[in-house]
C-alpha cells in the first residue's frame, strides 16, 4: 500500500476524508494511528462504521505503526495514514518513519488555541513548535481541507 497521504485531522474518519479524500487518492485501505483509539473498542467500532465499504482499515498504536507503514510502503494499494493531532507525527518521525508531505485538514477550535489558520486549522504554541520540529525534519507541511482547496503553507503561516 503505498502511502498516498499523512493528514492530520482530529476528526479522523468523518465525510472529508470518505466522499473527498478516498476517492482523490484512490485509497483501497485507511490506516489510523492512535494510541487512544487503539485502546477504546467503542471508538474502532464506530470508525470501522465510518469507513468507507470496501476500503480495509487498521488501527494501531504509534509503538506498532513503523513496522506496518514500512510494510505498508511494499503493497499495491493506495493508503491514507490519518493522525489525530502533530504529536503522533512528531513521534513517528522520531521512530525513524519517513514522512515527505503533511497534510493538516482539522485542528479544531479548544482552550488555548487562539492562533487560527484557514476554516479548521487552530493553533497553540505546542503545536506551532511541533509544525516547526517536522518542518526541520524534512516534512513538506500544506493545511488543506479538501483535495479542491489551495494549500496553505502553515510554516511561513505560524
Amino acid at each position: 500500500m503505498p502511502i498516498t497521504l499523512y493528514r492530520i485531522d482530529d476528526r479522523l474518519i468523518h465525510g472529508q476524508v470518505v466522499e473527498a479524500w478516498v476517492p482523490y487518492l484512490k485509497a483501497g485501505d485507511i490506516a489510523v494511528i492512535s494510541n487512544d483509539i487503539s485502546r477504546d473498542s467503542m471508538r474502532q467500532t464506530i470508525m470501522r462504521f465510518a469507513a468507507p465499504e470496501g476500503v480495509g482499515l487498521k488501527i494501531l498504536p504509534v509503538a506498532e505503526a513503523p513496522a506496518y507503514l514500512s510494510a505498508a510502503e511494499a503493497s499495491a494499494s493506495n493508503m491514507l495514514v490519518l493522525l489525530p493531532g502533530l504529536d503522533e507525527a512528531v513521534e513517528l518521525i522520531k521512530k525513524g518513519v519517513k514522512i515527505a508531505k503533511l497534510n493538516v485538514g482539522g485542528m479544531h477550535y479548544s482552550a488555548g488555541k487562539n492562533l487560527s489558520i484557514g476554516k479548521a486549522i487552530f493553533l497553540n504554541e505546542t503545536d506551532c513548535t511541533a509544525l516547526r520540529f517536522l518542518s526541520d525534519s524534512g516534512v513538506v507541511i500544506e493545511g488543506r481541507g479538501v483535495p479542491s482547496d489551495s494549500p496553505l503553507d502553515l510554516i511561513a503561516a505560524i
